[in-house]
C-alpha cells in the first residue's frame, strides 16, 4: 500500500510517501521551486518523490490531505460573525483565497496530479482528509519508539485546536483535550514576531535567539512579563489558557495586532524590518519567551497527569522552539522526548498518511530504533551526471578515490579557518540541515559566528550556529542527557568549557554580549551560554560521523558549526547545481559533493 501524504495551501507545503507504513521519501516544495515556505501545491516534490522511487503516479493507492478545509472555513465564517461589522477586507481577503483554490481542494489536488501525468484516473485512488491536529500528533507518535507516549501538539490554528492534549498506545491516537482558537500561543509568538518586525510564519526562530539578549534583571523586562500575564493571556492552574483578544487583531484583521495600542501598552514602538534592535526589543524578546515558556510547561505537566506516562512525543509549530525542548528534558517531566524533526506544517503531510495508514486502515505499527524518521535524510539523492556538468563549468577541483580521502582534505580545511559547503547523499526533510546539505565552519573559531552571517548567510550578526558534536562526546561539552539528533533542544555548555563572565555582563548591549568570548567553543555558543545541539549517530549518520571523527582526530575536538547550505531568504540547497550557485556567490571556501571538493 502506498500513500502519498500532502500538505499545501496555507505555508511549507510538503509531501511524503510511504510504502506499508515505512517512510520512503519526504520534501518541501520550497526546496524545487526555491520560493522559501512555498504555499502552493507540492507538484515538484511529487515529481521528484516519482523519480527517486522510480514508480509512477499509478502505484499510489491512497491520497491524503493534512486537514479538513470545510472544517477551517466553518471556524472563519465563525470567527468573522462573532467581530461582524470588524474585519470586512480581511474577510474579502480570505474569501478570495478559499474561492481561487481552497474550497476546492478535492478537485484542485485531482487536477494537479493529472497536470504530473495525465494518465491518472481518480477512480483507482482513495482521496482522503485528515484533521489538522491529528495529523501533527501522529507525525511525532507513531515514528516515535514509544510503544505509548502523551502526545503534545502546539501551533497557531489548524482547523479550530491550537493545542492538544493526546494518548498514543500501540495503532491509535486518542486526542483527549483541545484549546481552540483564538486562545493560541503559536499566535501569540506570532503576535511577537510581527512587533518585532520580523515575519510571521517564518521568523519565530529569530524571536527565540533575540530572547537571549535579553536582560532578565531589567525592571522593564520584569514589567513587560508582568504586562503579558496580566494583560495578555490568563494562565491557569490546568495548564489551559485564554488570550484577552481584545488586544489582538489576528482574528479579524490583516496584521497581528493593532501598533499603537500595543505601543501604549508597553511603552516600545513597533520595530519595522530595517531597523536596528535595541536592547528594549531584546527584553521585549526575553518576556515572551519566558510567559510562553511557561505555558508550554504547564502543559507538560498537565498532559502528564492525564496520561501517567513517561514518555512526551511534541508536534505544531511551537514544537521548533529549542529553547522550550531543553527546558522540558531538563526539568525531567518526563523520562524520554521524542520531538518530531519537522514540526511544523511540512511534517503534516507525514502525519496524515501515517493516521491514515494506522487508524484508518488499521495496520500494525512497527517501532524502529533510535526511531522511524531515517536521521530526516528522505529527500532527492544526486547522480554523478550533476556533478560532472559542474566539473565541466568549474574546472578547479580534486576528485578522491575514497571518502576518507575527502574527509581528512575537509577536517584539514576547517582546522586553517575554511568555510565548507558539504553537500552529500539524501536531503534533509524539515527546517536543519543536519549534515547532507550543510556550510560546516570550526566552532573555535572566535571570529567565525560574525564570519559566516556577514560574509556567507548574508543575515543579522546576532543569529546563533548550531554545533554537531560525535554522540559520545555530548556530555564533554553540554549538559545534556541522552541525544539531540535532529538540532531541536537547546542546553548549556558545562562549566569546564565556558570562560569567566564578567560582573556587568547582563548590562552589555547587544554587541558586546555578542563579541565577547563565553567559551572554548565560541562560535556556536549563545550570549546565555547555550548551544542548539545535534549529535551525530555512527550508525543513523555515517557520513558525517566520519568527518567529525576525522576533525577529531586531527584538532583533539568533536564539536563542526552546521548551519544550513543557504542565504538569508532562500531554501536549504536541493540539487548540486544549487548548491554550486551558492557556494559562487558568497565567501564559501571549498564545495564538497561527494568525492569532489571544488575550490575557488
Amino acid at each position: 500500500m502506498k500513500i502519498l501524504g500532502i500538505s499545501a495551501y496555507y505555508h511549507d507545503s510538503a509531501i511524503c510517501l510511504l510504502e506499508d507504513g515505512e517512510l520512503l521519501y519526504a520534501a518541501q516544495e520550497e526546496r524545487f521551486s526555491r520560493i522559501k515556505n512555498d504555499e502552493c501545491f507540492p507538484k515538484s516534490a511529487i515529481q521528484n518523490c516519482l523519480k527517486e522511487l522510480n514508480i509512477n503516479i499509478k502505484d499510489i493507492d491512497v491520497v491524503v490531505y493534512y486537514e479538513k478545509p470545510f472544517l477551517k472555513l466553518e471556524r472563519i465564517f465563525e470567527t468573522y460573525l462573532n467581530v461582524a461589522p470588524k474585519g470586512f477586507f480581511s474577510f474579502l481577503q480570505a474569501m478570495h483565497v478559499w474561492t481561487k483554490e481552497k474550497l476546492f481542494i478535492k478537485q484542485n489536488i485531482y487536477k494537479e496530479l493529472r497536470k504530473i501525468d495525465d494518465t491518472f484516473d481518480k477512480n483507482k485512488v482513495q482521496l482522503l482528509f485528515s484533521e489538522h491536529h491529528l495529523s501533527h500528533a501522529a507525525s511525532a507518535f507513531y515514528p516515535s519508539p514509544f510503544s505509548e507516549a502523551a502526545v503534545l501538539t502546539i501551533d497557531g490554528v489548524g482547523e479550530f485546536a491550537t493545542t492538544s492534549l493526546a494518548y498514543g498506545k500501540d495503532n491509535q491516537l486518542r486526542i483527549l483535550k483541545e484549546i481552540h482558537f483564538p486562545d493560541s500561543v503559536g499566535l501569540l509568538y506570532a503576535a511577537i514576531t510581527y512587533f518585532l518586525g520580523f515575519k510571521v510564519n517564518n521568523d519565530e526562530y529569530k524571536v527565540m535567539g533575540l530572547a537571549a539578549y535579553g536582560n532578565k534583571n531589567d525592571t522593564s523586562t520584569k514589567e513587560y512579563i508582568e504586562i503579558i500575564e496580566q494583560k495578555l493571556i490568563q494562565i491557569n492552574d490546568d495548564g489551559s489558557y485564554i488570550l484577552n483578544i481584545k488586544n489582538f487583531k489576528f482574528h479579524y484583521g490583516l496584521t497581528m495586532v493593532d501598533d499603537a495600542d500595543w505601543e501604549r501598552l508597553f511603552g516600545v514602538r513597533k520595530r519595522e524590518s530595517n531597523e536596528n534592535l535595541a536592547q528594549e526589543h531584546c527584553n521585549l524578546a526575553y518576556a515572551f519567551q519566558k510567559v510562553t515558556e511557561k505555558l508550554v510547561l504547564n502543559l507538560c505537566y498537565e498532559i502528564q497527569k492525564i496520561t501517567q506516562s513517561r514518555n512526551l512525543c511534541l508536534a505544531g509549530g511551537v514544537a521548533l522552539n529549542c529553547v522550550i525542548n531543553g527546558i522540558i528534558k531538563d526539568n525531567k517531566v518526563f523520562d524520554n522526548v521524542f520531538i518530531q524533526s519537522a514540526s511544523g506544517d511540512a511534517g503534516g503531510a507525514l502525519g496524515c498518511a501515517l493516521a491514515v495508514y494506522h487508524q484508518y486502515f488499521g495496520q500494525e505499527r512497527k517501532i524502529q530504533f533510535p526511531d522511524a524518521m531515517k536521521n530526516s535524510l528522505l529527500g532527492n539523492s544526486f547522480s554523478k551526471n550533476e556533478v560532472e556538468l559542474i566539473q565541466q563549468q568549474h574546472q578547479k577541483f580534486t576528485a578522491y578515490k575514497t571518502f576518507d580521502e575527502v574527509c581528512k582534505v575537509t577536517a584539514t580545511h576547517i582546522a586553517h579557518g575554511k568555510v565548507i559547503g558539504w553537500f552529500q547523499n539524501r536531503m534533509e526533510f524539515g527546517p536543519r540541515a543536519l549534515g547532507n546539505r550543510s556550510i560546516l565552519a570550526d566552532a573555535r573559531n572566535e571570529q567565525m559566528q560574525l564570519h559566516l552571517n556577514l560574509k556567507i548567510k548574508n543575515r543579522e550578526s546576532f543569529r546563533p550556529f548550531a554545533p554537531a558534536i560525535l554522540e559520545e562526546d555530548a556530555k564533554l561539552y553540554f549538559d545534556i542527557e541522552g541525544t539531540s539528533p535532529y538540532m531541536l533542544q537547546v542546553h548549556q555548555i558545562n562549566k569546564n568549557n565556558m570562560k569567566p563572565l564578567p560582573d556587568d555582563y547582563e548590562k552589555m548591549n547587544l554587541k558586546e554580549k555578542l563579541y565577547f568570548i563565553k567559551s572554548t567553543i565560541p562560535a556556536v555558543t549563545h550570549v546565555d551560554g547555550s548551544a542548539r545541539i545535534q549529535t551525530v549517530n555512527k550508525n543513523t549518520h555515517p557520513k558525517f560521523y566520519r568527518l567529525l571523527t576525522e576533525f577529531k582526530e586531527q584538532t583533539g575536538c568533536g564539536v563542526l558549526i552546521n548551519t544550513s547550505f543557504n542565504v538569508k531568504d532562500e531554501p536549504i540547497v536541493c540539487t548540486p547545481n544549487d548548491a554550486y550557485n551558492c557556494f559562487l556567490k558568497t565567501g564559501i571556501d571549498f564545495l564538497v559533493i561527494g568525492n569532489v571538493i571544488f575550490h575557488k
